[in-house]
């Protein structure tokens, strides 16, 4: 019989009802509390729950085996075989209740060979079934089993039990497993085992700066390198496609942070001038990859390397460098297989030129071997020809040298580094002071040198700066190599020394800072034969490729050109060699040249005694400010000095520093930044003096912001108010957020206002401590004006000045303690908004509309130039206010006069200045106000405009604002017969005849504003 058809006589209809009665129903849970649930427990035909018995089973067996044969179509097997089937049948049920297993296992044993257990269990001697009778036997205990094994996976403690036993099942496999890698484990446990030691050791190796070359008896020479490190910054010439229209050259330049060179470009070439940071950023990369795990770091000196003569293959790096630890075979190359090393190869520049091929070879096979790693190499600009790597894929960038922002950076985490707080500020103001030093402080290597000098003498930098000159050349030339270690340089320091020299002086001579290398080669040709050591090192070529190389001081930025890497060492060394060779006229005869100044100063450093005498006599012989100044500052450098000469020259000085007036400032600061390094700081000097100097460090800001900054911040702290208006007064002369920091947050606010005409500005001032008078002046939104405070309930005073963007003025109520308002805003309108504030003070300059201005009936003090609404005063002003003080100018009274205006009988200051003539009438409205006694009247009044005026005896003050010097001012005298101050400001920088005014007022005192 076909399966199909078969399929179709033992329907799930029939099955299904006698596996349910085969079976007693099991209670809830995973039935484990005494002992596993065998299937003996579970049929319904044994044990102390049986429901069925033999005769039960064979009626079910029999029933199953009858409804076949009589289902429609041909029957499965004879029909004279329906007993000895239903036999079989009944036999091989019964068998479950033998079977010694749970539903469990089972399930897991599966359907058809439960069958099988079954019909071993069950087939008896029952005689011999036809093939039909005993494949349909064969199908329908299958049947059975099927649905015996679904009926188990639906009892309730079926899937409890299944999770039991798969939950033992995995406890003992994990336990077996651990136990497998235990006695044998497998390498990549051995490499993760070894990586959790090697990783800290890496990071802990590399997080040290050493300063090479320094004498220092109290400073360590190494620093944590993560309080220490500086983010420099690396550029790269990047070809580009040229778009349509454009003219540009098909290259840019591209900037980005050094430590993420890595990040853009799996390859990169690092070039950088001596002392810049290359060795310092390897250290940085590896400790920051140690720490994150995420690539294994290698670094590799090649000064190291190439002692061992061959150099190493991955298994040997951790050797090569010293590493103690050591890893499990094949680890360096199963982590470089995987492409997760960091390989930084460092000082290219460093192994002599024979070798370079070599190593460009075995780095190239490495990279080939092992891709999808990540590779730096670092040298110095001129080592290798700038195309060296690029067909291998490297990305080339070079450092730039500090700003001035990171040589800030850069001192204060050093003296963090070094515990030494005290000493960061001084440091920081002779750097913004001291151009030269300023000049020599732009890289890393230099910073550390300056910072560990200056701490080593408590505060002070060397006297003269000579002592610092030498102590940087002597660590560049010779012992910086030299004790990192590497071979001994071909060029002595004073050969070397020599030759840089008259270089030097050949560009300070010219005028220039470059020259080119044929020219170079000549001086070098010409000085060999004088130069011993240098002589037997090869030609002029070859010497001055080693001196550019080796030195750190040469450089070339072009192919054919040379320079000096710091100005201050082309002015130094230029000078020294002017002194040996007795040239002092030639530097003399140059002193009205700026360009000399340091290398003045560097001669007189140099100089014997005596030539030092000549040549500060020889300045103070010109008898200008510039020189006599120039003088001054040389007397730093002079450790012995004929005594009258420096008397001399200190009484010269004194007559210029500091300066006592504005006058003088501005004379003093013509003599140019030179000057920021001698001005004084506040102790000792009068309140003049201490003005003076601010004003004069306030006018060289434009050529020397980080020099003037240093003397300004000196002054913040002192309570002379035209000291501190000077300071908040020059704030735009520097960046807003450093002027903010360094200076506007320590000055005592009493009487000052803080002034901000730049959104940079505003946003400094936004993170200012709050300053209760604010000025913002230029074009900005309402929403710009509340941002800048910090605090708005701390404003007291605001001044919206020439602001066309404002057009309501509503959005001042965030403004809750305002009580002083200027607004010079063309645009606004709706005066009514100001009601909410209680305003005392308001200076309207310039509004759209005044019609609001009569609701302000808090005001005391008012001010008003445009036009007023109406016929009267009292049309306009609110008639509510008390006012005490107010002033009338311009246009403001071309419609309505002085109309009005005895209504405040409170008044106690009346300013007019209006643009047309006073009338009888407005004079008797000014009589009227009882409580009256300053008056103030424009210059612009006289003496056309004043009028017919009246006497007025209860006047006391008077002042005449905006003079010319010329004005008839007899007429006030016998008018105002009671006048004891008399004030005069003037509309120009003429002096006013002061004498003739009092003459006019025998009985009051006369003053200028």
């Amino acid at each position: 019989m076909e399966p199909a058809v078969l399929g179709g006589k033992l329907a799930s209809s029939l099955v299904a009802p006698l596996v349910r009665k085969l079976f007693v129903t099991g209670g809830p849970g995973a039935g484990l509390v005494d002992r596993p649930v065998r299937l003996t427990h579970l049929v319904a035909f044994r044990g102390e729950r049986r429901t069925l018995g033999e005769k039960e089973v064979r009626r079910l067996a029999g029933r199953l085996v009858g409804d076949s044969l009589d289902s429609p179509g041909e029957p499965p097997f004879p029909r004279d075989e329906e007993t000895a089937v239903a036999d079989a049948l009944t036999a091989r049920l019964l068998a479950l209740g033998d079977l010694d297993m749970d539903d469990v296992q089972a399930v897991r044993l599966g359907h058809r060979e439960l069958a099988k257990r079954l019909q071993y269990r069950g087939d008896g001697a029952f005689g011999v079934l036809s093939a039909d009778a005993c494949y349909f036997l064969d199908s329908a205990t299958e049947w059975a089993c099927l649905h015996i094994l679904e009926f188990f996976t639906r009892r309730s403690t079926f899937v409890a039990r299944t999770l039991v036993e798969q939950t033992r099942g995995q406890a003992e496999l994990i336990a077996k497993v651990d136990e497998l890698i235990t006695r044998t484990p497998r390498p990549d446990s051995r490499d993760t085992a070894f990586e959790r030691r090697y990783l800290p050791y890496a990071a802990e190796q590399h997080n040290r700066i050493t300063i090479y070359g320094i004498d220092l008896r109290d400073s360590p020479d190494r620093w944590p390198l993560e309080v220490a490190y500086l983010s420099l910054e690396a550029t790269a010439i990047e070809e580009r496609a040229v778009l349509p229209g454009e003219h540009t050259e098909p290259e840019r330049t591209v900037r980005l942070s050094a430590e993420d060179a890595l990040l853009t470009c799996d390859r990169v070439l690092l070039r950088g001038d001596a002392g810049s940071g290359k060795t310092t950023l390897v250290q940085w990369l590896a400790v920051t990859a140690a720490r994150d795990g995420d690539r294994v770091p290698y670094v590799l000196p090649l000064r190291t390397l190439i002692r061992a003569g061959a150099l190493p293959s991955p298994a040997a790096f951790l050797t090569a460098v010293g590493c103690p630890l050591t890893p499990p075979e094949g680890w360096a190359e199963r982590v470089l297989t995987a492409g997760r090393g960091l390989v930084l190869v460092d000082g290219l520049d460093e192994i002599p030129a024979a070798e370079r091929h070599r190593t460009r070879d075995w780095l190239l096979a490495l990279i080939r071997a092992f891709p999808g790693n990540r590779w730096l190499l670092t040298s110095r600009p001129t080592a290798v020809r700038p195309d060296w790597l690029a067909a291998e894929g490297f990305r080339e960038l070079a450092l730039t040298p500090m700003r001035g922002a990171d040589v800030t950076t850069f001192v204060r985490r050093w003296h963090a580094a070094a515990d030494a707080p005290g000493y960061e500020t001084q440091l920081l103001d002779a750097l913004r002071t001291k151009r030269d030093l300023a000049r020599l402080a732009t890289n890393p290597l230099m910073c550390g040198l300056i910072c560990a000098l200056h701490r080593e003498r408590r505060g002070y930098l060397p006297t003269g700066r000579k002592e610092l000159y030498d102590a940087a050349l002597t660590m560049l030339l010779a012992r910086r190599d030299r004790e990192r270690g590497m071979a001994a340089v071909e060029l002595s320091e004073e050969a070397q020394l020599e030759l840089l020299q008259r270089l030097a002086y050949a560009l300070v001579l010219s005028g220039r800072t470059e020259m080119e290398v044929e020219s170079a080669e000549g001086i070098v040709e010409r000085a060999l034969p004088s130069v011993a050591s240098a002589a037997g090192q090869g030609d002029a070529s070859t010497v001055l490729r080693a001196l550019v190389l080796r030195s750190g001081l040469l450089r070339r930025p072009a192919e054919e050109v040379l320079d000096f890497v710091h100005r201050t060492f082309q002015d130094y060394l230029g000078a020294r060699y002017a002194v040996e060779e007795g040239h002092l006229d030639v530097i003399a005869g140059h002193a009205d040249d700026t360009q000399w100044e340091d290398v003045i100063r560097m001669a007189v450093a140099h100089a014997r005694p005596g030539e030092r005498a000549v040549l500060l006599r020889r300045l103070l012989a010109e008898n200008t400010p510039r020189l006599t100044l120039l003088a001054l500052a040389c007397l730093e450098h002079a450790t012995a000095l004929d005594p009258a000469v420096r008397a001399e020259v200190e009484a010269r000085a004194g007559a210029l520093i500091p300066p006592g007036s504005k006058e003088d400032a501005r004379a003093l600061a013509e003599a140019g930044p030179l000057v920021l390094e001698l001005l004084p700081g506040p102790e000792g000097l009068t309140d003049a003096e201490a003005h003076g100097v601010t004003v004069t460090a306030s006018l060289l800001a434009e050529h020397e912001p980080g020099g003037a900054l240093a003397v300004l911040r000196r002054f913040r702290e002192h309570l002379s108010l035209d000291v501190r208006r000077q300071l908040a007064g020059t704030w735009d002369r520097f960046d807003a957020r450093e002027y903010a920091a360094e200076v506007l947050d320590h000055l005592d606010q009493t009487d000052l206002f803080v002034v901000c005409r730049t959104p940079a500005q505003r946003e400094a001032a936004a993170s200012m401590a709050p300053w209760a008078r604010l000025t913002l002046r230029g074009a900005c939104r309402m929403a710009d004006v509340i941002a800048s405070a910090p605090d708005p309930g701390a404003v007291t005073s605001l001044q919206l000045v020439d602001n066309p963007q404002v057009t309501e003025l509503g959005g001042l109520a965030a403004f809750p303690a305002l009580r002083v308002l200027l607004v010079n805003c063309p645009s606004a309108r709706k005066l009514e908004q100001l009601a909410r504030l209680s305003l005392t003070d308001l200076v309207i300059g310039r509004a759209a509309d005044l019609a609001g201005l009569s609701e302000l009936t808090s005001l005391v003090h008012l001010s008003v130039a445009d036009r007023l609404p109406g016929v009267r005063l009292t049309d306009a002003l609110p008639a509510g206010a008390l006012l005490q003080y107010l002033h009338l100018g311009a246009d403001a009274t071309l419609g309505t006069g002085l109309r009005g205006l005895a209504h405040w009988g409170t008044l106690r200051t009346l300013y007019l200045s209006p643009t047309t003539p006073l009338t009888a009438e407005d004079w008797a409205e000014v009589q009227r106000l009882p409580q009256l006694r300053g008056l103030l009247l424009h210059g612009s009044l006289f003496p056309d405009g004043i009028g017919p005026l009246p006497p007025l005896p209860g006047i006391l003050e008077l002042s005449l604002i905006g003079c010319k010097g010329d004005e008839d001012l007899s007429v006030l005298a016998p008018r105002l017969p009671d006048v004891r101050t008399v004030v005069l400001d003037s509309a120009s920088d003429a002096p006013l005849d002061t004498e003739r005014i009092a003459a006019l007022f025998p009985d009051a005192e006369v003053t200028v504003d």
